[in-house]
């Protein structure tokens, strides 16, 4: 399933519509957020795994 630039395009004008152009920064914040703590969680059950 490949996405082209139009399909992209339509997807990305169905979520400004959707939440508006004042809230698209704090979406993009938290979700910036939930891959760094995913990312932070992943590399932590390690470091637990070694000890």
């Amino acid at each position: 399933m490949n996405l082209g630039l139009g399909e992209l395009l339509i997807i990305l004008l169905i979520v400004f519509l959707i939440f508006g152009a004042n809230k698209l920064p704090a979406l993009g914040r938290g979700i910036g957020e939930a891959i760094r703590n995913f990312k932070k969680g992943l590399s932590g059950s390690d470091e637990d795994e070694k000890k």
